[in-house]
């Protein structure tokens, strides 16, 4: 079981260069855990390609599909996004060095993926990755 942020669930579904060892690491696991915000983080991705024109209409709704698929047959698990992590998040920018990049959404896959009593975030966010010692979480990126 992983806990896992949105830029490495993307490399899931997106054909990147660390695509493939993402895909064969994940499907190790008999389920992986992310925050509610990547399964919308995500889709945004899917239509963000899009809209870029890197994808077609028909490669964003087999993608999508398969997305949906993954879903239904419960290989993610979803943790709410809830009250007590966002208050959580906007504490943590009281405390938080002014040295550390720190955006609103990556604060809430940090404290989600503490809260579920995880010691480690699987990700492909730089900053994210940086900011993830500020939590006492180790920050995995697969290669």
């Amino acid at each position: 079981m992983l806990f896992c942020d949105t830029s490495t669930l993307a490399k899931y579904y997106v054909p990147e260069a660390e695509s493939a060892s993402v895909q064969a690491r994940l499907d190790h696991e008999d389920y992986v855990v992310a925050s509610e915000l990547a399964r919308l983080e995500l889709v945004a991705v899917f239509h963000r390609r899009l809209r870029e024109r890197k994808w077609t209409r028909q490669d964003y709704q087999s993608v999508s599909r398969q997305f949906a698929n993954d879903d239904v047959a419960g290989y993610w698990r979803w943790v709410p996004l809830n009250g007590e992590i966002v208050e959580d998040a906007l504490q943590t920018f009281a405390t938080l060095p002014n040295t550390i990049f720190l955006r609103s959404a990556d604060a809430i896959h940090l404290v989600t993926a503490l809260h579920h009593g995880f010691s480690e975030i699987y990700t492909h966010d730089d900053h994210q990755g940086r900011a993830a010692a500020a939590f006492g979480l180790n920050a995995v990126s697969i290669r």
